[in-house]
Parts: structure tokens; C-alpha cells; sequence
């Protein structure tokens, strides 16, 4: 198991799916375990789940998009805990199943907020804090969607590759200075996000089924386990990667 003993741990979207499972996942490795959310009730109530199973966690309630909420964010963390050694930008947001011409420009407003500015408001106070302790560790969370196409998903999967975009940009800036930023590329995962998904379009499970040379979709705690890992020391020489973790979906 990998050990996480003293360090200081962001996770955005924190209150349910994959931000959730990674979570959980920091804590059973001994991290200490920031968890902001927009959904207050959810995040809460996962940091209090953690704090009951005896470890430590604290939630701040944060819009991502946000930047007065996003540097408040960072600045409790500071305040409580002095440091922040790893940063797991999950936030994110789908939209509406919809081909690209009938997407409206609120639905491209609110999903480049989340999926694209709230990234990048996040590494603007995560690197900064990094930069100043010498050494860190960023790991966002893209998709498959931000590697390839994605039918009826055109702006979130342009938000995707934006922050993969992000993603190796900061790795190439930071490299010298002790800082690590990667990403991990998902696809169809079994979350409240997914659910939604085969609520709207009945056929939507069948077809994602079909299409995964596994046959299947994946767990969120399949993924949390490459999120630990690349956020860890047992992957020092990773960096600027955009790790695909699913079912060989991308090698097709």
C-alpha cells in the first residue's frame, strides 16, 4: 500500500463518484484529507465519514469556478494545515447529451467554468503554494473525452482536452522546480455523472458496454488507484502525462 503519512491532500469534488473514492483512497494511506465540493451536504458528509473511520479531514465548501471561493479554499488549508503536498483537481461538470450545433451558449458557459477555468484558478493557487514549499503534486482529472472525439459531448469533451492541455503546459513550466502535474483520462466510470447519463438515454449503458473492448464500465475506485499512485513518490520521473484508465477504450 502506498503511504501518505503527513501529507496534505485537496480533493475537489470531493463529495461524490471519483472524487469521493479518492478520498477515501488518501485516507486509508495515512494522507490528511482537504475535501471542497459545491454540493455542501455531500462533501460534509463525506468528510465526516472519513473523521469517523478515525482519520483526518476537514471540507470547504468551494464553487471551483469561483475565484474568491477558490482562494478562500486555499487559504483554509493553509490556515488549518500550513502546507498542501498534493492537489487533486476533480471538478467537473457533463452538460447535456447534445451534438454540437444544438449546444447553447449557456450550456458552453457553465461546462467551460467548471471544466477549464476551475482547473486553472485551482493550479494558479496550488503551483504557488508548491513553488514555495520547493515540491508537489497536481493530478487533474480529464477524460477519454480529452483524447478523443465524443458524439452528443462536443464541449465537454473540448473542455477535456483543454485541461490536458493545462496539464502538460504546467508540467513543462514546473518541471525544475520540484513540482509535478499529470492527468488522468477516464471513461465511462460507474458515478452519479455516468448514472445520469443512462437516465437520460436509455440505450446509453448498452452502447457504452458495447464499445469498451472490456465489456464493461469501470469503478471509481479503479481510478482513485492511478490517481494515488501518479500523485505519489513511486512516481517521481511521471510527469506531464495524460494516463488513460479505461478498458483499452483509446487503443481502438
Amino acid at each position: 500500500m502506498l503511504n501518505f503519512d503527513h501529507k496534505v491532500v485537496l480533493v475537489t469534488g470531493g463529495g461524490s463518484g471519483i472524487g469521493k473514492a479518492t478520498a477515501e483512497a488518501f485516507a486509508a494511506c495515512g494522507a490528511t484529507v482537504v475535501i471542497s465540493d459545491i454540493a455542501a451536504e455531500a462533501g460534509e458528509a463525506t468528510a465526516a465519514q472519513l473523521r469517523a473511520g478515525g482519520h483526518t479531514a476537514l471540507f470547504v465548501h468551494a464553487d471551483v469556478g469561483n475565484a474568491a471561493h477558490v482562494t478562500n479554499l486555499m487559504a483554509e488549508i493553509l490556515a488549518t494545515y500550513g502546507r498542501l503536498d498534493i492537489a487533486i483537481n476533480n471538478a467537473g461538470v457533463e452538460g447535456p447529451l447534445q451534438r454540437t450545433a444544438e449546444a447553447s451558449e449557456e450550456t458552453f458557459d457553465h461546462i467551460m467554468a467548471v471544466n477549464v477555468k476551475g482547473v486553472w484558478l485551482c493550479l494558479k493557487e496550488e503551483i504557488n503554494i508548491m513553488l514555495a514549499q520547493g515540491k508537489g503534486a497536481i493530478v487533474n482529472i480529464a477524460s477519454v473525452a480529452g483524447l478523443v472525439g465524443a458524439h452528443s459531448l462536443g464541449i465537454y469533451s473540448a473542455s477535456k482536452h483543454a485541461v490536458i492541455g493545462l496539464t502538460r503546459s504546467a508540467a513543462l513550466e514546473y518541471a525544475r522546480k520540484g513540482l509535478r502535474v499529470n492527468a488522468v483520462c477516464p471513461s465511462f466510470i460507474r458515478t452519479p455523472m455516468v448514472e445520469r447519463g443512462m437516465t437520460a438515454s436509455p440505450q446509453f449503458l448498452e452502447s457504452v458496454i458495447h464499445n469498451h473492448p472490456s465489456r464493461r464500465v469501470g469503478e471509481a475506485a479503479e481510478v482513485s488507484a492511478a490517481i494515488l499512485w501518479l500523485a505519489s513518490d513511486e512516481a517521481s520521473f511521471v510527469n506531464g502525462a495524460a494516463l488513460p484508465v479505461d478498458g483499452a477504450f483509446t487503443a481502438q
